[in-house]
């Protein structure tokens, strides 16, 4: 061993029986101290040195941790740190007298405290004092920090759920002294986040604080108060993947019933499946969205989507009425003719096949059967000569009306194929309506979650 370390330790042995007595000292000095200052104390009454002065009390908030969000009752649960400050005129001493001691930590319970209290809490027990230790300096500054998990009301606007942002604040104030008896002041112009535990539902903004000093009804003089904004926006990456993208997906299907050939009998079905599934996703939606007085952002989509994909289905159903016009139908209309199987099927590419984009099939008109000239021989009695032209003429009779028969058909067959036509030219037209609409709607959604 080194003589140097062998010194140290012998000084080391000479000064441990002496340090209890120092720790002795110093906690009699510590029971001296408090017997001098509360000697003639009392915690009942304000400790002021002037009854006309008001006291300065300074408040601090820290936020620790969101508990909950009631939006059905609009309630806010959380979990502070306060710290209040001020300064005891009858806990004041002198350091040197007490061998440097210049703070001590005492009971809460045995000094003075604020009532300060929370204005807008919707506990139905009154909150008890926590009982935490206050700091005590020599100069008479007294500082007590305590935890506090706070039930507070606050009015959630669910508008532009849930793309939403909420406002709440908590005020904080004394319950019976006035202004010139206790003034009230925040410490800093926000809430402390140092020590915040991330939520995850809510995305935290900021806090600030903000001193107010009002009149009530009840009592004349004035009452300052501490109100700290908590600022919050709801984190939607869950809502928007559970609950609106499958209803975007689902309304840019529902159009594609137009697309859908009508001799597959599945048109009317698409739609009335896709109407199913949207009031299965409005249902989840009502169990997850809070009530409120307004609808909110995506109700509101959920509502127009349903309501185009309702007509949409009604649509599909007259298509199909004009797809299956049978040959005993009416002409389509001249103006039908001209602006729909013309200029909008040509502007649709709504073609036969085989025949070019941008260019429709010029209306045929159905040529009408030419009834045999009465004029050109007996149409009718025996003829007289075995070998005469009146055996010919009636064979051509029979001709004519078969020709008739074969060209009336093939006008009704030309009247089903224009209705066909025709429905095919709306079924076009309607895809582009809806399929931009809906995807115009689903756009103007999606951009809130950016």
């Amino acid at each position: 061993m080194r003589p140097g370390n062998h010194h140290l330790s012998l000084g080391l042995l000479l000064l441990l029986p002496l340090l209890p007595e120092c720790l002795g000292a110093e906690g009699r000095l510590a029971h001296k101290l408090f017997r001098d200052l509360f000697a003639n104390y009392t915690s009942a009454l304000r400790p002021v040195a002037d009854t006309d002065q008001a006291l300065n009390v300074t408040l601090e908030v820290t936020l620790s941790q969101i508990i909950d969000m009631d939006e059905r009752d609009q309630v806010l649960t959380l979990y502070l740190w306060i710290r209040q400050e001020w300064t005891d005129a009858y806990l004041r001493w002198d350091p040197d007298a007490y061998g440097g001691l210049d703070a001590i930590r005492i009971p809460s319970s045995l000094v003075w405290r604020p009532d300060i209290v929370l204005y807008n809490k919707v506990d139905a027990q009154a909150a008890a004092s926590a009982s935490t230790n206050v700091v005590l300096r020599h100069d008479g500054a007294v500082r007590w920090d305590a935890p506090a998990i706070t039930r507070s009301s606050c009015r959630v606007d669910v508008s532009a759920f849930p793309f939403d942002a909420q406002r709440c604040g908590l005020t904080f104030g004394s319950w019976t002294h006035g202004g010139h008896q206790l003034d009230v002041r925040p410490r800093g112009a926000a809430a402390s986040l140092a020590d915040f535990v991330e939520n995850v539902e809510w995305r935290v903004l900021g806090m600030p604080a903000r001193r107010r000093v009002l009149t009530y009804g009840c009592c004349s003089e004035p009452y300052p108060d501490v109100t700290f904004t908590l600022l919050l926006r709801r984190r939607a990456a869950a809502y928007v993947c559970n609950l609106l993208l499958p209803c975007v997906l689902i309304s840019l299907l529902a159009p594609l019933a137009f697309h859908l050939p009508a001799d597959s009998g599945e048109k009317v079905s698409l739609g009335v499946t896709v109407l199913l599934a949207l009031t299965v996703f409005q249902l989840l939606l009502a169990e997850s969205m809070p009530p409120a007085e307004s609808v909110p952002l995506i109700g509101k989509y959920y509502m127009a989507t349903m309501t185009l994909v309702t007509f949409s289905t009604a649509l599909t159903i007259l298509i199909m009425n004009l797809h299956y016009c049978g040959p005993s139908a009416r002409p389509v209309p001249a103006w039908a003719r001209a602006l729909l199987l013309g200029r909008l099927a040509r502007g649709l590419c709504v073609r036969e096949r085989g025949e070019p984009c941008g260019q429709s099939r010029p209306p045929e008109l159905s040529p009408s059967p030419q009834p045999p000239d009465p004029g050109a021989g007996p149409l009718a009695g025996p003829c007289p000569e075995p070998r005469c032209l009146c055996r010919q003429e009636a064979l051509l009779r029979h001709v004519a009306t078969i020709a008739s028969a074969v060209h009336s058909h093939r006008a009704a067959q030309r009247r089903h194929e224009d209705w066909k036509r025709l429905a095919r030219v709306m079924d076009r037209f309607f895809l582009g309506i809806f399929f931009s609409m809906a995807l115009v709607m689903s756009l103007l959604v999606l951009v809130q979650a950016l």
